[in-house]
């Protein structure tokens, strides 16, 4: 799948620039569509971008739904343009970080120009976009549905779980969801408005980097929060109990880096009915995110050969154990639908070798992370570049790594010193990340994607997210033209010399 060599770059939505507290799909994701082109970059790899909530640190792979987006990407600028807002409607008094996002003030904020925007639409919309909108939902309503009912009654009763909500809404009565769906009828509308705005601005960014070869390379969690729409609306797939809880959940066993392992919590899947069903909603997810990204990384991907269920009620992970996934048999599925699957395997951790005989099947591509190459037993180590392999995605690090320099800069002596053997290179902290981002680049691997934090050289202040702790993620937002023309013509320079430039794209000039 991955013909030719080329060169992405890791920057979450979140983090660009705006003027509203939080990166947008406005005018800054544009101006980086631009700066991508002028560097040549080819892959613009995001996290997910469905809805988050703060009970979850705002964790991008913990939504509120599997298809859903996340209403606090809209611009606020392009509503504007759509004639939802007017000028004097995106004046505000909120003082933001530049370099992180304040979730909780974006919230109170954005709240303010989506309500503004629904109402205006609801009163003044066009008769394009009534037909527009009514299109979207009748496309959109395997899932929309069900999205836009759980997200009207989750709000009335205060934010609260569907679990903790009345039994009859629970459980999804028929009369009871009738009745509800008759007096919430407003907040159901405006549900599936905020849907309709995000997913039109998000088509029209992508149409706009598509149209200079700019390719999406979107990320799709294994699991899905236990309060979530797609649980309360698909019980029936999940393992859980007559009151609807989790039977068992989802983790990781014991390992060198946790002697009781990680217990994640989420409700894990019953394979077993969803091959009954021809696994249907995965399809559908798989479909959703094919529809909107043109690649997408399969996040905890040894899931699918097996994975860790740990009973509901235990305290830590060590008393789980291991479940068969679904396998070749769903990959089989996809692969009839998708001749060329165009995925990438997260194989990252403790992974056996049923799970590489999985990949290797269906030609998907894994994950080469450099800065786990580096400590004891290099010479060996399956992420060390002469070990790498053509049909492979090579990074710095990924989301849930330090960046470059902050990694240098607490590594241990051994590992720094090896770092500085294998480039046959004096290194220090200046030019600790310039060094790992040569090194990705001059891999075998065909593609190779590098976070903007490693492209900036910025320290351990612009991490994304350490794993297994629950606050302070996903915060670390670039600043105003820190992206700009010095840095794409280095970038251009490195991505000529290691032969991973895109040929001259002559942009169509939009509308």
């Amino acid at each position: 799948m991955l013909k030719n060599r080329s060169c992405g770059v890791l920057l979450h939505i979140t983090s660009l620039p705006s003027a509203f507290g939080i990166g947008d799909l406005g005018p800054e994701a544009y101006k980086f569509a631009d700066f991508m082109l002028e560097s040549g970059l080819t892959y613009w790899q995001i996290l997910p971008l469905n809805p988050v909530e703060g009970d979850s640190g705002y964790s991008p792979y913990s939504g509120l739904s599997a298809f859903a987006g996340n209403p606090m990407l809209i611009s606020p600028e392009l509503l504007m343009d759509e004639g939802y807002l007017e000028v004097q409607d995106l004046e505000h008094k909120y003082n933001f970080s530049e370099s992180q996002v304040e979730f909780e003030k974006v919230i109170q904020l954005k709240k303010q120009f989506l309500d503004k925007a629904f109402i205006n639409f609801s009163k003044n919309a066009t008769p394009r976009q009534s037909g527009l909108f009514k299109k979207f939902c009748h496309e959109q309503a395997y899932w929309l549905e069900d999205f836009a009912d759980y997200m009207a009654i989750k709000n009335f009763f205060g934010s609260q779980a569907w679990y903790d909500w009345p039994t009859d809404l629970r459980d999804r009565d028929k009369k009871s969801l009738k009745k509800f769906r008759k007096e919430l009828k407003k907040e159901i509308y405006k549900e599936k408005f905020l849907q309709f705005v995000f997913f039109q601005q998000w088509e029209t960014l992508k149409l706009y980097c598509k149209d200079r070869s700019i390719l999406f390379f979107g990320d799709l969690p294994f699991y899905v929060g236990q309060d979530s729409a797609d649980v309360w609306s698909h019980t029936e797939i999940f393992k859980l109990d007559d009151d609807k809880s989790p039977k068992a959940v989802a983790g990781v066993p014991p390992d060198y880096f946790s002697e009781t392992g990680q217990l994640w919590g989420m409700p894990v899947f019953d394979w077993k009915k969803l091959k009954k069903r021809n696994y249907d909603w995965w399809v559908d997810r798989i479909d959703h995110n094919l529809n909107m990204f043109d690649l997408i990384r399969l996040d905890h991907f040894r899931a699918f050969s097996d994975y860790w269920e740990v009973p509901a009620g235990e305290k830590t992970a060590i008393n789980g154990s291991w479940k068969k996934g679904p396998g070749k048999r769903f990959f089989k599925k996809l692969n009839k639908k998708y001749p060329e699957l165009p995925i990438i395997a997260e194989d990252l951790g403790d992974i056996d070798q049923p799970v590489y005989d999985l990949m290797e099947q269906f030609q998907l591509p894994g994950m080469k992370v450099l800065l786990f190459a580096f400590g004891e037993g290099m010479a060996q180590n399956a992420y060390v570049p002469h070990h790498h392999v053509p049909n492979s995605v090579v990074y710095t690090g990924t989301h849930d790594n330090n960046t470059c320099l902050g990694w240098y800069s607490e590594a241990a002596p051994e590992e720094q010193k090896n770092f500085s053997k294998y480039i046959n290179r004096t290194v220090n902290e200046k030019n600790a990340a310039s060094h790992m981002v040569r090194l990705a680049m001059s891999s075998v691997g065909k593609l190779c994607v590098i976070p903007m934090q490693d492209f900036l050289g910025l320290g351990k202040e612009a991490i994304m997210n350490v794993p297994s702790t629950a606050q302070g993620n996903w915060l670390w937002r670039m600043k105003p033209q820190q992206a700009d023309g010095k840095q794409a013509r280095k970038i251009k320079e490195l991505l000529t010399l290691y032969d991973r430039h895109r040929p001259n794209v002559d942009p169509v000039k939009m509308p």
